[in-house]
This record gives C-alpha cells, sequence and structure tokens, in this order.
C-alpha cells in the first residue's frame, strides 16, 4: 500500500492519473502478490533509516524481447529525492536482472517525466521506436539497455 501511494502520488503530480499508466495498474496494491511465485522476475522496497517506505523498483520478464525484461514501476517518496537514489535502484534492479540471465532491459515512460528521462539516459538507455505491444498504453518514450 505504501509503493501504491508513491507511484499514484508521482503519476498524479504528473497529470499521469489516468487510463494508460500504472495509476490504474489493478495489482498496485498487492506488488508482493504479483511478483511472488513468479520466474525472472522481482520487486525491491526502498525503506529509509526510520523504516518508512520511500521508494520501489522492479522487473519483469517480457517475451517481446529476447531474453528481456522490463525495468517496472521505480518510483520515490518526495523525501528521497535528490539524493542520487534514482541511479542506485537502477543499477541495483540491473545487476538482478544480470543474474536472472536478462540481457537486454527495457522501459516504459512519458514524457511529463523529464527527470526520469535525464536519468534512463545517462545511465545508458537507448530510446527506441514505440514498440507494437506496450504495457501502459499511455506511454510515450521506450527504451532499451544491453546489459
Amino acid at each position: 500500500a505504501d509503493v501504491a501511494a508513491i507511484i499514484r502520488y508521482n503519476l498524479k503530480k504528473h497529470n499521469l492519473d489516468i487510463p494508460g499508466t500504472a495509476y490504474f495498474d489493478p495489482y498496485i496494491e498487492d506488488l508482493y502478490s504479483f511478483y511472488a511465485g513468479r520466474d525472472c522476475c522481482g520487486y525491491y522496497v526502498l525503506i529509509d533509516e526510520n523504516g518508512r517506505v520511500v521508494g520501489g523498483i522492479g522487473f519483469d520478464k517480457i517475451d517481446t524481447i529476447p531474453n528481456g525484461a522490463e525495468l517496472q514501476k521505480m518510483y520515490l517518496d518526495d523525501s528521497a529525492k535528490g539524493k542520487a537514489l534514482s541511479y542506485i535502484l537502477i543499477q541495483f534492479i540491473e545487476e538482478r536482472m544480470r543474474e536472472a540471465g536478462i540481457k537486454t532491459s527495457y522501459l516504459e515512460t512519458h514524457s511529463n517525466l523529464q527527470v526520469a528521462i535525464h536519468v534512463y539516459e545517462k545511465l545508458k538507455y537507448i530510446r527506441i521506436e514505440r514498440p507494437a505491444e506496450v504495457e501502459h498504453s499511455t506511454m510515450d518514450h521506450f527504451y532499451i539497455k544491453e546489459l
């Protein structure tokens, strides 16, 4: 529930509390159940020094890219921003992907999320054309990175 609140807050803040975004994902309130017991995926929650949930990041295998996975739901609470934690989380999840045998990381984002786009590009994600199949139809920026 804490992660869901962070995700929804961030999407609403950037005018993305609309259909076709993670805001309306049916499993957002219970990410544990969504990721648990599935092959080649995981979701990790970031806790601050007081034990409060301040963010999260996950990945799941994607069938449209051979040996690929989608970097999913990387969001931070405002209290955790400005500390380079996005970079740390992405590098952490890329390592989990490598451990799972993933060779390519894919992600979807939106032009309203300029800070996220800057982070992805700084970490060498390459923008690609919109794939034929996308999980969140409102997204308008798509990236891959060879791991």
